[in-house]
């Protein structure tokens, strides 16, 4: 699993990221973020690329969010 962190980063930034990985055919990404704009950037992305998501948020809006095929 490949794991990808996008903390600090705005968007588009981390979409970005994770299409790269996406394009290069990594069936799994492990990433952690902590803006909420990002994470539903990152879930439309992964979604539209058919990836199944699993997420955990805490309570300051940090989260880490699997990707799989």
């Amino acid at each position: 699993m490949e794991k990808l962190d996008v903390r600090g980063l705005s968007c588009p930034i981390p979409v970005v990221k994770t299409k790269k990985l996406i394009d290069q055919g990594v069936a799994a990404i492990q990433i952690t973020g902590d803006s909420a704009v990002s994470r539903e950037n990152v879930c439309k992305l992964a979604r539209a690329c058919g990836y199944n998501i699993t997420m955990n948020v805490d309570d300051k809006n940090n989260w880490e969010m699997e990707i799989k095929k």
